[in-house]
């Protein structure tokens, strides 16, 4: 029984572990997802958030009323041999209460929620340039799988060269040194793939540590088209876009808002707040006899004669003009990102046309053509190495150049402020 229980044991661990060695690449919606939800620098970033929304709180409280309790006329020691210490005593507590005047409390709150929408921009912005370096590393980890591909591919190719060649030297068609200068060829193949394995495992590491995983890198995986889009729309378009989504602009705008409510407040913060005060007094000593019990009230008011909070007045006036500038080198930031990264996609796109139309198919019918000559005795070894030098290079460069075309399009969204292409 035992036994069969060990059995069953081993053979779910087994499971588990296949399972995990089989785990589904995930695409960039996945990744994106677990992002948000997995990202420190993200989550923390949002506590800021609530703490803004929690400063609305404070800022909508009214003042405090005051209490106090007074004492006075106990009788401290004999006068005349007379000493009743507590029949003169009175008490008298007392309330008071500062009201204030010219809707400071609403300009108040108002002005922090302006702040909670500026933190809000902020976050926004935040996880804009976090998913930016999210691409990113998703597109490299593409972009290195690509490569070594090819890399694999290539060094498949070349062996079978090889095995030819080899039956060539065997059956005398084909000189030693002419072989071995082959044989030595093959290192460089074998390095380009040996590159390529540990450029994967970099992109994927940093995708890792993105998305605050600890999962082993074997059991990690992406998975998204690598290839480009051969359409583009119009600059303009993008432009609107921008300065209709990009959260460090609309951060900017709203700090002109929350200027425009703080000079507000500075203005009704110059104004008088009068103090309301009501005591009541057991065993007053006034010029009633009979006023035993009484009641007292008062108003005070400060004579604001030198501080009408002047200063304060100035400097928030000062801050809407500053705001404004903030707002029009924020919009010119905008319309600069959008265009560099504009034209950055459309060079990419010059450059991808040819090698998709013609390149790539002409690089390998070179190669095809020069390697049934050189088996033939019709071209000759360096010939052939050239070639495949040349058709190595042209599918690199392909690679290379779709995943620039994919990083400017990250950095296009980037500017944007949105996933425009996917």
């Amino acid at each position: 029984m035992h036994v069969r229980n060990w059995w069953c044991c081993a053979l779910m661990l087994c499971g588990m572990a296949s399972s995990a060695q089989t785990q589904k690449p995930l695409t960039w919606e996945q990744v994106h997802e677990r992002f948000e939800q997995q990202n420190p620098t993200l989550l923390a970033d949002k506590v800021s958030v609530d703490e803004s929304r929690a400063q609305q709180i404070t800022a909508f409280l009214r003042p405090n009323p005051q209490f106090t309790l007074s004492a006075d006329g106990t009788q401290i020691a004999p006068y005349k041999g007379t000493w009743r210490p507590f029949a003169g005593t009175f008490e008298s507590p007392g309330i008071s209460y500062l009201h204030e005047r010219q809707h400071k409390r609403e300009l108040r709150l108002e002005s922090a929620k302006e702040a909670t929408l500026i933190v809000e921009s902020g976050h926004t912005d935040l996880e804009r340039t976090l998913l930016f370096n999210l691409r990113g590393a998703f597109v490299s980890t593409l972009q290195a799988k690509a490569v070594l591909q090819l890399a694999k591919d290539n060094l498949a190719y070349y062996d079978h060269v090889l095995d030819i060649s080899r039956q060539r030297f065997n059956a005398g068609d084909l000189a030693h040194i002419d072989l071995d200068r082959l044989e030595l060829q093959r290192v460089q193949y074998e390095s380009d793939v040996q590159t390529a394995e540990v450029n994967l495992r970099t992109a994927k590491i940093e995708l890792l540590t993105l998305l605050n995983d600890r999962a082993p890198i074997e059991q990690f995986d992406v998975s998204g088209p690598f290839d480009f889009n051969d359409q583009l729309a119009s600059r303009d378009d993008f432009r609107k876009i921008a300065l209709d989504t990009r959260p460090d602009l609309k951060a900017a705008v709203e700090a002109i808002d929350k200027s425009q409510t703080d000079h507000k407040l500075a203005i009704a913060d110059g104004s008088t707040d009068p103090t309301f005060g009501a005591w009541y007094t057991h065993n007053s000593s006034n010029n009633n006899p009979f006023g035993v019990n009484t009641l007292g009230v008062s108003v005070g008011i400060p004579l604001r004669i030198f501080d009408r909070n002047q200063g304060e007045k100035l400097r928030t006036q000062l801050d809407i003009t500053r705001n404004q500038r903030l707002r029009d080198a924020a919009e010119a930031t905008v319309l600069s990102d959008v265009d560099s990264g504009y034209a950055t996609l459309s060079s990419n796109l010059t450059l991808l046309r040819p090698y998709k139309a013609s390149y790539l198919q002409l690089s390998q019918h070179v190669r095809d053509t020069i390697f049934f000559s050189y088996q033939h005795g019709g071209a000759s070894l360096l010939d052939f190495l050239n070639a495949q030098a040349e058709y190595r290079t042209v599918q690199l460069n392909y690679v290379n150049l779709v995943g620039a075309y994919l990083m400017a399009a990250a950095q296009l969204n980037l500017a944007v402020g949105r996933e425009v292409i996917q």
